[in-house]
């Protein structure tokens, strides 16, 4: 996830990701409403950030969970 690293705006996690713009605002609108990012305003841009450091530990245990099993994985 691209907000692991820091604080982004939608036009850098679009292209990080590879997702459209409308996906990524949508994601980060549910994430705003769900309290777990805050929404910074700086001229023409809005930028982006985990709320606690906490949840980035967790979604990088997760990712890597994630790769583990992918790994691991004997059928598909």
């Amino acid at each position: 996830m691209s907000l692991t690293h820091g604080q982004k705006t939608v036009s850098t996690m679009v292209e990080e990701l590879s997702i459209s713009q409308p996906l990524a605002s949508h994601h980060l609108k549910e994430l705003k409403r769900a309290l777990l990012v805050t929404v910074e305003r700086s001229g023409p841009f809005i930028y982006y950030e985990l709320v606690d450091p906490r949840i980035r530990a967790i979604i990088t245990d997760l990712d890597g969970l994630a790769a583990n099993l992918l790994a691991n994985r004997t059928t598909f």
